[in-house]
């Protein structure tokens, strides 16, 4: 990578953690985690009491086409199971062999949306599907992203629409000389991963 580009993608980073700690302080403001439990500043609370809908109303106002769709939206629970199963079992077995940090599923597949008390049961079932389902996608990418750097650190030519977290450790596409030089390093770089 160009001194540049590793300068951009320090930039990101940095941008990325300044992102977190606003965010951390907007949540200040309104709840606070106290051992793995939210919460909520009386006032929240209250609001959201005041704007929760009833299961009747939420029913009523539904649309057509979401209903519709349920089943479709719901099939592909069962494949996000095995997914997360494979993946799971991939990397417990074959990470240790290799040396590559297992990536902790807990830090990728949440469920905190259950204590917003303006979400009906309804509303809660579909984050909880939502939480399960992008948390396990995004628990295999990074898993994939950390094989990947260990098999084929080369990065694509053709432009990504979106870069994993590892993707800034790979070398650039077409440099041979740089591939066979730095392999048997960035197999054992993984010293930017926090525990």
């Amino acid at each position: 990578m160009s001194k540049r580009a590793t300068e951009i993608a320090d930039e990101i980073r940095k941008l990325e953690q300044e992102l977190r700690q606003e965010i951390q302080r907007i949540r200040i403001d309104s709840f606070e985690i106290r051992e793995k439990t939210i919460h909520f500043k009386d006032e929240v609370l209250s609001r959201h009491r005041t704007q929760a809908l009833s299961l009747f109303t939420y029913l009523r106002r539904a649309k057509f086409k979401h209903i519709v769709c349920l089943p479709i939206i719901w099939s592909c629970l069962l494949p996000a199971i095995v997914m997360d199963i494979v993946v799971s079992l991939y990397q417990v077995l074959c990470f240790p062999l290799f040396g590559i940090p297992k990536v902790k599923r807990a830090d990728h597949v949440i469920f905190d949306r259950r204590h917003l008390r303006y979400l009906n049961v309804i509303e809660k079932l579909n984050c909880l599907y939502c939480s399960y389902f992008n948390g396990v996608v995004s628990f295999a990418r990074e898993v994939g992203a950390r094989t990947e750097q260990y098999w084929c650190p080369i990065k694509h030519a053709a432009q990504v629409k979106s870069i994993h977290s590892r993707y800034h450790t790979f070398v650039d596409f077409g440099d041979s000389d740089q591939y066979r030089a730095k392999l048997p390093d960035i197999r054992k770089d993984f010293s930017d991963i926090k525990d």
